[in-house]
């Protein structure tokens, strides 16, 4: 029991500290792993090789590499100049503009695909002679909406696939019926036209968007499609997909070998750092029996129908996603979702985890600080001399996020309930 209550002690210390964001987050999260492990709440041997999910982190680690060279490939350049100059409304250029965000952020890191498309919707602005607010906004949400489209789209989905088993395909058609990946396009599409029409239809100047020579590199576009293709086929050749994520990689940074230095350097080793200590912490919470005791407290309080579950875990994950991490919130409620499932009588907590998944990753657009693609983009415009006001960007985010959330809900409680 005394390990029990440290165990809540250091855990809440740790989520608050990340909350608080005084302290870098990855000393937080490696330190609170480290006196978990040292007061005995799990043991050494089983942090190491089951806590932490080292598939996740290889993956995660190759693909943001692939998309760093794909990223100066040229190819998303080329394609996002063909898209604003074949527009004939400023509207609908912006709208090209967004649908290729959200192409691009299901296969890679959504803050690299906002900082890629920056430049150009700044420069579609200033050729309309409009507000670039609208315009980098509208990208940022688009690149964050698309979180639970594939299994590598974001951290939170490829955690909840690798912790049960899913496949690259099972994101499409899982277990005889239709998967997250398909409900999440169709709720994407209607993010998409509820943007459209709550405003970017009002929005009919002609935009004229200077025809720009982008040298194509073929081999980092090739690396790209063909890391997603091995992922896809990795299940029936029998490889690990943490193998892939690494080969992908070292491919990525053969391939960039005139700045490997400068990509290692500037490459964000605390976020992984940050990973891996949440993985332990968490292990850690669940390994004492916390998140068990969480899971019954839920269904205490009412929450003792699968329909009612569900509402709960998508709905609470939306308003938590406007201010906390998804990462360490996924890996907290993977157990969480699991215990519910259990005690509720389910069959299997995979509707749980979806709904929990959606909430945290199309739900991460209600605020400015909800994603971390939103901040860089304020940010860009904050230094351009554009301050963007809450309601601002709420009146794009949040209308787009809650449009989308709201159609998944629907489709998984048709599907999955």
């Amino acid at each position: 029991m005394v390990i029990k209550w440290a165990t809540l002690g250091i855990f809440v210390a740790c989520y608050g500290l990340i909350l608080w964001r005084k302290v870098k987050i990855s000393y937080v999260s490696v330190a609170s792993a480290i006196l978990l492990v040292a007061i005995g709440a799990l043991a050494p041997r089983t942090a190491l090789l089951e806590a932490i999910n080292w598939n996740v982190i290889a993956i995660y680690w190759g693909f943001l590499m692939v998309s760093v060279v794909f990223s100066e490939s040229g190819v998303p350049a080329r394609l996002a100049n063909y898209l604003a100059r074949s527009s004939k409304t400023e509207g609908r250029a912006l709208l090209a503009l967004c649908v290729l965000a959200a192409v691009l952020s299901a296969f890679m890191e959504n803050v690299g695909v906002t900082l890629m498309l920056a430049p150009i919707g700044f420069a579609m602005a200033k050729a309309a002679g409009s507000s670039p607010i609208t315009y980098l906004v509208s990208i940022a949400c688009s690149s964050n909406i698309v979180t639970t489209v594939t299994m590598i789209a974001d951290p939170p989905a490829l955690i909840v696939a690798d912790a049960t088993g899913m496949k690259f395909f099972d994101f499409y058609w899982f277990q005889g019926n239709v998967g997250l990946g398909l409900i999440s396009i169709i709720a994407v599409a209607a993010g998409l036209a509820m943007l459209y029409l709550t405003t970017l239809r009002r929005m009919k100047k002609t935009v004229s968007v200077e025809t720009e020579q982008v040298e194509i590199q073929v081999l980092p576009t090739l690396l790209f499609l063909g890391g997603i293709a091995a992922l896809g086929v990795s299940p029936y050749i029998g490889i690990e997909i943490g193998y892939i994520g690494l080969a992908v990689g070292m491919i990525a940074l053969v391939l960039a070998r005139k700045q490997v230095k400068h990509i290692l350097v500037e490459f964000d080793w605390h976020s992984l750092a940050y990973i891996i200590g949440i993985f332990v912490v968490v292990g850690a919470v669940n390994n004492v029996g916390l998140l068990q005791d969480l899971a019954n407290g839920i269904v205490k309080l009412g929450v003792n129908s699968p329909t009612l579950a569900l509402v709960f875990l998508v709905w609470l994950s939306v308003a938590l996603s406007s201010f906390v991490d998804n990462v360490p919130f996924t890996i907290l409620m993977i157990p969480v979702c699991t215990h519910m499932a259990s005690v509720i009588g389910m069959g299997s907590a995979f509707p749980l985890l979806f709904g929990m998944l959606v909430g945290t990753g199309l739900g991460g657009n209600l605020t400015p600080v909800g994603a971390t693609a939103n901040v860089f983009a304020c940010g860009a415009l904050e230094k351009a001399g554009h301050k963007v006001r809450l309601w601002q960007f709420m009146k794009i985010g949040a209308l787009m996020s809650i449009t989308a959330v709201a159609v998944a809900h629907v489709l998984l409680q048709v599907f999955w309930i």
